[in-house]
């Protein structure tokens, strides 16, 4: 099966996304934080439909743009139950659904921590991961409802994936979180791996999506190692300065 992936900005650090089965050509959008984005990317595109919505958390800016896309294209919204505190929702999904689009099968994965119900949208096959605000290059969400040993948890799973797989996480942080993994590693090889982030930034280009084995190698919370480090870390982070 092949996914065509479509990545556009949003709000100020946000991205969105469209995501086509090319074999049957049903799209879905991953996460909703501006509908007026959501559907000029999508004329643009010319896929000309839209089938289903992926939620992968609660937060507005990934869920204040449901029910404008759906007055505007009639897709279904998928998603945690958690996003019913916000935002229309028309199936609630957990870690052990799956969701189809066309010929494609989504696994849905649990992976609290950034919130109690995150989730996201794993196709395994295409090796494409749809990650929400869990991890990013070079970080990993805050931990606004869930615990360090929560997300210590979800982060050790999507390590587990195969190195190739790419994940698309829905924020521009690569180079905030950069500067905190120089003060905490000082490998060359990871001065290197940031000197070709600041260089696509600076392109104006997107950071997202990164893949495994690269977060693997130079993720300080995947780097950690243990659940403790991580904790420490991601403790150090929120404060972080530099």
């Amino acid at each position: 099966m092949t996914l065509d992936v479509r990545l556009f900005p949003c709000l100020s650090d946000n991205y969105g996304f469209l995501v086509r089965d090319r074999a049957t050509g049903e799209v879905a959008a991953v996460d909703a934080p501006d509908a007026a984005a959501i559907l000029s990317d999508l004329e643009t595109s010319g896929w000309g439909r839209l089938d289903l919505l992926l939620n992968t958390h609660w937060h507005p800016d990934h869920t204040q743009g449901n029910a404008a896309v759906k007055a505007a294209t009639g897709c279904e919204i998928v998603g945690p139950e958690e996003v019913r505190r916000v935002a229309p929702l028309d199936r609630a999904v957990a870690g052990g659904d799956r969701v189809r689009l066309g010929q494609t099968s989504f696994e849905v994965l649990d992976m609290p921590g950034h919130t109690l119900g995150h989730v996201v949208f794993l196709a395994r096959d295409a090796g494409e991961a749809f990650v929400g605000d869990v991890i990013f290059p070079l970080g990993c969400g805050r931990l606004f409802e869930g615990t360090p040993a929560q997300m210590w948890t979800s982060l050790s799973t999507v390590a587990d994936w195969d190195g190739a797989t790419r994940l698309w996480g829905a924020h521009e942080y690569a180079l905030s979180n950069a500067r905190f993994a120089l003060s905490v590693d000082d490998r060359p090889e990871l001065a290197a791996h940031v000197a070709e982030l600041t260089a696509l930034r600076e392109r104006g280009a997107a950071t997202v999506p990164t893949t495994v084995e690269t977060e693997r190698r130079f993720n300080p919370f995947l780097t950690a190692g243990d659940g403790e480090t991580f904790a420490a870390r991601r403790a150090a982070k929120d404060v972080f300065a530099g």
